[in-house]
Parts: C-alpha cells; sequence; structure tokens
C-alpha cells in the first residue's frame, strides 16, 4: 500500500511539473500528437478501403466452360462434386442456351449471333469460391482445371491482385512511417528529459547523498516521459477524429455521385486504447534511455 501511495504521489508530480511549464508542454504534446496522426491516418484509410471492399462484395468467380459434347449426366455429376467442395461457397449453372440469350442481350452483335447455325457457347458453371487469397483461388483454379468434362477453368482475379498489391504496399509505408516517427518521438522525449535531468542535476546530486536509489530517482522522469506521450496520443486521437470529421462530408458528397455510401471509418475502442497505449509507451522509453545514459554520470561531490 505504501509503495502504491508513493507511485500515486511521484505521478501527480510529474503531472503538476507537466503543467508548470504550459508552453513548452503543450508544443511537446502537440509535435507527437502530429507525429501519430499521419501514420493513424494512414491506418484508417487502409482499414476503410477494406471495409469498402468487403461491402461491394466483388468476391472473385471461376468460370468452368464444359467440353463440348458433355452429356447432362455429367454435367449434373460435376455440379454435384462442386457443391460438395469446402472451398466453393455457391454454384451457378449457365446452360448454352442462357449464354447465348444473355450475349444477344447485352451486347451490340445480335444480329450477327441471330445468323449462327449453331450455337458456339460452352455449357458452364460460375464458381463463388469462400477464399479471397490469390494463392487459393490460383490453386482451386487449376484442381478444377483437371476435372472431368471441364475445357477451360478461368479465373477472375487480376483486380483482387491489384487491389492486395495497393493494401499490402499501403501496410508497409504506413508501417515504415510508424517505425521512423515512433524513433522520432523517443528522441524528443529522450532530449526532453535529458535537459530536466541537467537542471536538476543538485537536487539528483543531494538525493544520492541521503541514500535514494537509482530507481528512486528515476522514477518521476519515466512518469514525466509517460504522461507527456500518452497525452501526445489524446492529441493524435483528437486531431484524427477532426480530420475524419472535416473530410466525410466532401468524400460523401463525392461517393454519391457513384451511388456509394463511402467514409473513412473512425477508430474502434480497441485501437484508441492501442494508440494511447503506444503513445505512453515510447514516451516511457525515450525517458528511460534517456535517464539510463546521464543519471550515473551524476556523483555527489
Amino acid at each position: 500500500m505504501n509503495g502504491l501511495r508513493a507511485h500515486l504521489r511521484v505521478l501527480r508530480e510529474s503531472l503538476q511539473r507537466l503543467l508548470a511549464t504550459p508552453g513548452a508542454s503543450l508544443l511537446g504534446i502537440l509535435v507527437t500528437g502530429i507525429a501519430l496522426s499521419l501514420p493513424v491516418g494512414g491506418y484508417l484509410l487502409l482499414q476503410s478501403m477494406q471495409a469498402l471492399d468487403a461491402r461491394l462484395g466483388t468476391t472473385p468467380q471461376i468460370s468452368l466452360f464444359l467440353a463440348q459434347g458433355t452429356d447432362a449426366a455429367e454435367i449434373e455429376k460435376l455440379g454435384a462434386r462442386l457443391r460438395r467442395h469446402d472451398a466453393i461457397a455457391s454454384v451457378e449453372f449457365v446452360p448454352r442456351e442462357m449464354a447465348l440469350k444473355e450475349l444477344q442481350q447485352s451486347t451490340e452483335l445480335a444480329d450477327i449471333t441471330e445468323g449462327l447455325a449453331q450455337n458456339p457457347l460452352p455449357d458452364a458453371y460460375i464458381i463463388h469460391p469462400k477464399s479471397r487469397d490469390p494463392a487459393l483461388l490460383e490453386a482451386l483454379r487449376n484442381e478444377l482445371q483437371g476435372s472431368a468434362g471441364v475445357a477451360h477453368a478461368q479465373l477472375d482475379s487480376a483486380w483482387l491482385r491489384k487491389l492486395e498489391a495497393i493494401l499490402d504496399a499501403g501496410r508497409l509505408a504506413v508501417g515504415l512511417l510508424a517505425g521512423l516517427l515512433s524513433f522520432a518521438l523517443v528522441a524528443i522525449t529522450f532530449n526532453t528529459i535529458r535537459l530536466q535531468i541537467l537542471t536538476r542535476r543538485q537536487e539528483i546530486e543531494v538525493a544520492k547523498l541521503i541514500g535514494a536509489t537509482d530507481a528512486f530517482i528515476r522514477r518521476p522522469f519515466l512518469y514525466f516521459g509517460m504522461l507527456q506521450g500518452l497525452f501526445g496520443g489524446v492529441a493524435a486521437w483528437l486531431l484524427v477524429s477532426l480530420m475524419l470529421h472535416a473530410l466525410n462530408f466532401p468524400l460523401g458528397e463525392l461517393a454519391r455521385l457513384y451511388a456509394s455510401n463511402f467514409s473513412l471509418q473512425p477508430l474502434t475502442p480497441q485501437d484508441s486504447c492501442a494508440l494511447l497505449a503506444f503513445s505512453a509507451f515510447l514516451g516511457w522509453l525515450g525517458a528511460w534511455f534517456s535517464v539510463s545514459q546521464h543519471l550515473w554520470q551524476i556523483e555527489p561531490r
């Protein structure tokens, strides 16, 4: 209990020291908030793109074109096997007559198709896979290509590969940006704590003379760095929320022109807690590095 009281007292004193210099403290908090808001905004943009893609329901399809002359029994047998396949969500059979009729209705080739002596289109199965992973889709296409009665299996996944490539590049860019800015924030906290240690040098020397341990002397600096990082995380959360509010109105107007309801999604409670915890950790880490490097250099004379 006494240990908890001691920690609470140091935490309160660190908060008072942070508030005692509002100008410098506010500047440090704003720098932290702006730096963290950049990767957080990129993360939310990627999350919103993934959510939009899921709402559109653009699941890739595999078209199985059957060989000419395949009898009805073999077609039905293939369909039953496809419906039992673990990797397939649904199967749609398109008879050659229906395919020709749709071709005549949806293109300007009606005059040409009506003059054909026979229907050149094959029967087909439209496969809706469960997975969206390009590698799994390619493996499924190759498996179905070897099925009896199948002349050709066509996978419509070029758009999916492009989308995944864009999202992967975006994740890498956000990760690199977050790493670089995190290093910068640790360096900023490191310098802030270094200046505090230098200004309190005599106080630290006296504390060591009366037997204070390094852990006792280190504690207020660690709490100060953690509080500055935490408030920086709060500032980042507020900045991102304001940016989302400002951007969602024009984005909504643009999306309505394309009959969509796209909007940037806000941070979830779990993401918000992770942001605050990460920012507090960065502040604590910068303070720990600074104290560890400079505290041993101060010895009572």
